[in-house]
């Protein structure tokens, strides 16, 4: 039983889609795949979901399945050569009414930016590797001045330094992905470039009256997400620190800074948080990662974060299932320093939801008792995601009969879903039935203390509102 506590979300795309190297990956550790849909058609995704859900349900490892949304991505057109090389001084022009680019400008994807800069604005392209600054604007064109030039090649994003670009967070092209997520089952969806809590409810619309159930994932990566940050955690389900865009707008010194106030700020809430972008970057062309890769994933996983996330390492690298056991290998290093400052998890507060309280009674007994392992039965999760939040040193294993749950279960830090037949049985029968898929998936022994929490009456709805004390193989109370 692999016992990491924080989880490894990888991105799909040429290197992972054989159904070999996804049953390497999800063997190495993969918890979730994303499904990016800045490429591929709908159906590249929804082939890809259901051969890994295939593959997940072969090997009796539940995998969770993120769709993460393109977003507003402010590009640049096409060049008829495909790339030029711009010198620092250079007058380069974006024209949105420009099909096809040159040497001296090139079109946009975006037609209002012309609209939304002036004088001075300063323009980062490609992820900031070229800077210009805006010189005047007319018409439909933007005359800017060259500071630091290099290879500018097709569709690259551009970002102004600062943020305050007023696209919207959903495009046309978001919302027909919505319903293609909605399709696959998707147990998250990303919404990128979220402004304000606004943009996350009108996705949670979108996904209601789409048939949808997925749990939301607000990409923090624009400078105006910064000043919302509150509104929008509260609004989402789970934030993702996506620390490409974001370190374009706000300036790379500050994201180390940012990223560890988002987790603090996302954990104390009780909502998921991915840590991403450039994790282990070098391993797109190495099989091992640099000694700053290796400290970059081991502060996130000293943070606090739930999960890492994988990109083009997975995606397009030479080395994916090297770089899912690199990642593997760092976290299972970093958790033995982890140190949980809180000890008396909100003991000092008044609880208002019964499942919190008795979670909290549950990691305060596991805290003060030789306890080897907390199971939660659980219909929707809530159970298992107050544990996985309280930081307990023992493993949380969240016994589900819904599927859909258990999926979702593989984002939480320290949670390990896993199925339970509950229909038709008395509560001492669902109680033995937990004491036996412990046993059964090996991660219990005869004589181990295990703490039971659940709803009575047991397979009515309602949240969790007993703690038992229980010794496997041995049918007392203490």
């Amino acid at each position: 039983m692999n016992l990491r506590k924080t989880k490894i979300v990888a991105t799909l795309g040429p290197s992972s889609s054989s159904e070999e190297m996804l049953a390497r990956m999800i063997t190495a550790g993969v918890n979730v795949v994303r499904l990016n849909f800045s490429h591929g058609a709908a159906i590249d995704h929804i082939n890809r979901a259901d051969i890994v859900r295939s593959i997940a349900l072969k090997l009796g490892r539940p995998v969770g399945v993120l769709c993460d949304l393109q977003g507003p991505k402010i590009r640049i057109g096409k060049f008829e050569l495909g790339k030029v090389t711009l010198k620092t001084g250079d007058i380069f022009v974006l024209d949105a009414d420009c099909e096809l680019g040159n040497q001296y400008e090139v079109g946009l994807d975006y037609k209002g930016l012309p609209q939304e800069v002036q004088e001075g604005t300063i323009l980062l392209l490609d992820d900031g590797r070229i800077t210009m600054q805006v010189d005047r604007v007319k018409g439909n064109q933007i005359h800017c001045v060259v500071l630091s030039g290099g290879v500018l090649s097709n569709n690259k994003g551009i970002n102004r330094q600062g943020g305050g670009l007023s696209a919207d967070a959903l495009t046309l092209k978001d919302r027909e992905d919505i319903k293609t997520a909605v399709a696959l089952e998707a147990d998250y969806i990303a919404i990128s470039f979220p402004k304000s809590a606004a943009d996350v409810e009108l996705a949670r619309s979108l996904i209601k009256k789409a048939g949808g159930t997925a749990s939301i994932v607000a990409k923090i990566e624009r400078a105006e997400a910064i000043e919302n940050l509150q509104a929008i955690i509260e609004a989402s389900d789970a934030i993702m620190v996506a620390r490409g865009d974001l370190g374009v707008e706000v300036g790379d010194a500050a994201v180390p800074g940012l990223q560890k106030r988002m987790i603090r700020m996302a954990r104390a809430q009780n909502k998921l948080v991915i840590t991403a972008t450039q994790m282990m970057e070098s391993m797109i062309t190495s099989p091992i990662p640099t000694r700053a890769e290796v400290s970059d994933v081991a502060n996130a996983v000293l943070d606090g974060t739930d999960a890492v996330m994988l990109s083009a390492e997975t995606a397009a690298g030479q080395y994916p299932l090297e770089t899912v056991q690199a990642v593997h290998r760092i976290v299972l290093e970093a958790e033995k320093e982890y140190f949980i400052q809180d000890r008396a998890h909100k003991l000092d507060q008044t609880f208002i939801k019964t499942d919190e309280a008795v979670a909290a009674a549950a990691i305060y007994t596991a805290q003060h008792m030789n306890v080897h392992a907390i199971a939660a039965l659980t219909q929707s999760g809530n159970a298992a995601q107050w544990l996985s939040r309280a930081d307990a040193e023992v493993p949380i294993y969240a016994l589900s009969p819904d599927k859909y749950a258990r999926r979702k279960l593989t984002l939480h830090r320290g949670v390990y879903p896993f199925p339970i037949q509950q229909e038709n049985k008395d509560r001492d029968e669902i109680l033995h039935e937990m004491e036996q898929v412990l046993l059964e998936q090996q991660v219990v022994k005869n004589g181990d203390m295990v703490l039971l929490t659940f709803g009575e009456p047991i397979g009515s709805p309602g949240g969790t509102n007993t703690l038992k004390i229980i010794q496997i193989g041995e049918h007392r109370e203490k």
